[in-house]
């Protein structure tokens, strides 16, 4: 295993280990965020913003797009869109890491210095993706834990004449 440096990575000695460990995290959330965008647009839709239906003694979960789902579904579509908001973060942040350097050294003359600027920034994605993620989690929950009532059926909009 190689040695934790700060040198840059061309230094003659290969990638160090913060930059692998950098790359791996943006790899694995773009792969992350990909599979996401497909089983959105295979399902129709995800649950964070869905809804589930009590009627009568049965649960039926639709997604955004008002698919209907079956749990299973529904449960994984709400876990794997709450998992967007640290996957978003955490390669904000891991990018902000790799351009650390750059970013310090081209910040030595402002008002706030680069090293300064860089704990601002990482603080400010933090709380972000974790408003963001409590947010989708209390919804999310919202749907599970309070179903909607199902209307009757002379109160449901006719799809078809």
């Amino acid at each position: 295993m190689t040695e934790y440096t700060d040198e840059f990575p061309d230094s003659g000695r290969g990638i160090d280990r913060r930059t692998r460990i950098c790359l791996w995290v943006i790899l694995l959330g773009l792969a992350n965020f990909v599979a996401y965008v497909i089983l959105y647009w295979f399902f129709w839709g995800e649950a964070v913003n869905g809804r589930v239906v009590a009627d009568g003694g049965h649960l039926r979960y639709y997604l955004q797009s008002g698919e209907q789902v079956s749990r299973a579904v529904f449960l994984y579509s709400g876990v794997h869109s709450i998992s967007i908001a640290p996957t978003v973060g955490a390669i904000m942040l891991a990018m902000l890491t790799l351009a650390k350097e750059r970013i310090v050294s081209s910040m030595r003359s402002t008002i706030v210095r680069g090293r300064e600027l860089m704990t601002i920034l990482a603080t400010l994605i933090s709380f972000i993706v974790v408003v963001w993620t409590i947010w989708f989690v209390l919804q999310f929950a919202e749907h599970l834990c309070h179903p909607i009532a199902a209307l009757p059926p002379e109160s449901q909009p006719l799809l078809r004449p």
